[in-house]
């Protein structure tokens, strides 16, 4: 595999810290939810931050199963991400599960459907749901 680009982030505190790209683009404050045992305190969350990135990652992807099939996809097209936090059936740790809402506009429901499927398919995010991907752990 060729490897095309690499993100690098650095997070300090947890779920209660702080977390920021190696090129200062992105710069959060991570704060656990209420519904987690969280205080409410303004921030944001893996969860979300995991949302954004795979909403985004399939719109692409859509667009992309829009070029190989001739099928234009209209600028106001949205995915919206609903990432889950959820205790794994073992007891040893936790999952997270996703659902995904994709409105195509102007697009008969029968080709949406059809360009979604290729999208899943294409998308990265959709690939680790599942396959899973490779981690190296480091300790340094």
């Amino acid at each position: 595999m060729k490897v095309l680009y690499t993100a690098k982030a650095t997070s300090t505190g947890g779920r209660t810290g702080h977390g920021a790209t190696d090129d200062g683009v992105l710069d959060v404050t991570l704060t656990t939810p209420k519904e987690m045992g969280g205080d409410g305190a303004r921030g944001t969350n893996p969860e979300q931050l995991f949302a954004v990135g795979y909403s985004a990652c399939f719109l692409g992807a859509i667009k992309a199963a829009g070029r190989k099939t001739g099928v234009k996809i209209p600028e106001e097209s949205t995915v919206t991400a609903q990432v889950s936090f959820v205790d794994r059936e073992d007891g040893e740790g936790f999952w997270i599960k996703a659902a995904l809402e994709v409105n195509l506009p102007g697009i008969d429901k029968d080709t949406a459907a059809d360009v979604v499927r290729r999208a899943h398919v294409i998308c990265p995010y959709s690939e680790v749901s599942r396959k899973g991907f490779e981690v190296t752990l480091d300790v340094v």
